[in-house]
């Protein structure tokens, strides 16, 4: 896998501004909301593709002893740059495609909230995701972000005008799904290409959410908010992310995954 343009991106693009802004912290939010729903004293959890550390220092800081991945160097910099002394956290470089570093069910709680960002064919996306669940403990969670189709479509191709670019380069099928190369740096999928990786691993759907909704259509409202609304527009989410319905026109969205027990 051709991993030079993932790097160069993220060389240069602010992964930690976005999350720490009012529309990313929806995101960051919901995330943890649903990570708290499993979490237990004592877990050893692995972030794959950490990125900055987000996610791995906030659990760190939590008191859970953390295993941190991540691809690229500098965003490994920064990472290692916010762990406390106090934090039980192991950072370290590597790819999603390899856990080779990892036994065999060690972990009680895998993410992998990056990787299938990055991963363009389905032998990768399994690959990446058989390897996680190989090295989280039975009846473990693992929890998978991906990025959206649709609010792609109609954020890049018409909303942002470039339409007639995608379609010359032939981006889109004739159903508007996104055809993604690595210099394109992202895959887009849709809630049916979910199930079907799914559906060929030994694994049970807990839920599948809409980690961020309609927020990123909203940005600059979002953004504007003061704290009560802000928080209502929370509330609001909250009461609508596990809306089937409405699951594919989130532009991220989170599976979350157990492992079955012998």
């Amino acid at each position: 896998m051709d991993t030079s343009f993932i790097k160069s991106y993220y060389d240069s693009y602010d992964e930690e501004g976005r999350l720490l802004s009012q529309h990313g912290q929806v995101e960051f939010r919901t995330t943890m909301r649903y990570l708290s729903r499993y979490l237990a004293p004592g877990m050893r959890i692995l972030e794959v593709g950490a990125g900055t550390g987000r996610y791995s220092l906030a659990l760190a800081h939590a008191g859970y002893e953390v295993d941190a991945l991540e691809l690229v160097e500098s965003n490994l910099e920064k990472l290692r740059a916010g762990i406390a002394s106090t934090d039980h956290i192991t950072a370290r470089q590597g790819n999603a495609l390899d856990l080779g570093c990892y036994a065999d069910e060690t972990f009680d709680m895998t993410l992998v909230l990056g990787p299938m960002y990055h991963l363009y064919s389905d032998e990768d996306k399994l690959q990446a995701l058989r390897e996680a669940l190989r090295v989280t403990k039975p009846g473990g969670t693992i929890f998978v972000a991906y990025c959206m189709n649709d609010p792609t479509v109609i954020h890049f191709s018409f909303i942002g005008g470039h339409l007639q670019e995608c379609l010359d380069k032939h981006m889109l099928t004739e159903d508007y799904h996104c055809i993604s190369k690595p210099q394109d740096l992202f895959e887009l999928v849709r809630t049916e290409d979910i199930a079907r990786l799914d559906s060929q691993l030994p694994v049970e759907r807990l839920a599948l959410i809409a980690t961020d909704g309609a927020t990123n259509y909203l940005r600059p409202l979002i953004d504007s908010m003061d704290e009560a609304t802000f928080q209502r527009w929370l509330d609001y989410h909250f009461h609508i992310c596990e809306r089937q319905d409405l699951i594919g026109a989130s532009h991220h969205t989170l599976d979350i995954l157990r492992k079955p027990t012998p």
